[in-house]
């Protein structure tokens, strides 16, 4: 089966898709085969590289509250704990586009490669609060590491 997963890093709902598909894949076993490529989906691709304010931006671009994203983050967190992701806090929202294009590169390279990249990539933006068009940190997740958590 061809499992196509078209998101955006900075999605916090995509972190826990993946997350939920990768459990929901552990239960299936080894017996259920299956190809996972993550297509790209920039939610905000007009995002300068120095980004934004993330109370700011999500007040002007949903007419949130800082109150109501405070309770909509605290809801993420713990829908995080459920399946195993844990977000950190994050004060910015910044732009994807050389993430994207790592993770074109990794699908090239094989599923494996791109799904612990992406992972890595899901942690790093929603866990750590890292730049992902950081050239350093970008190399950082290198593919080569055999990292696949």
């Amino acid at each position: 089966m061809r499992i196509d997963f078209i998101s955006d890093i900075a999605c916090p709902w995509c972190a826990l898709g993946v997350a939920s598909l990768e459990k929901a894949l552990q239960q299936l076993g080894d017996d259920f085969k299956y190809e996972l490529h993550f297509q790209p989906f920039e939610l905000n691709p007009d995002m300068p590289k120095e980004g934004k304010n993330l109370i700011d931006y999500l007040s002007s671009k949903y007419g949130m509250s800082a109150e109501r994203i405070a309770a909509s983050h605290e809801m993420l967190r713990e829908r995080g704990l459920e399946v195993g992701f844990a977000f950190g806090h994050r004060e910015q929202i910044w732009n994807t586009f050389d993430a994207h294009r790592l993770l074109y590169w990794a699908d090239q390279l094989g599923q494996t490669n791109q799904f612990a990249l992406k992972k890595a990539l899901l942690r790093a933006y929603h866990g750590e609060g890292r730049i992902p068009h950081d050239l350093v940190f970008l190399v950082g997740q290198g593919l080569d590491r055999g990292d696949s958590d």
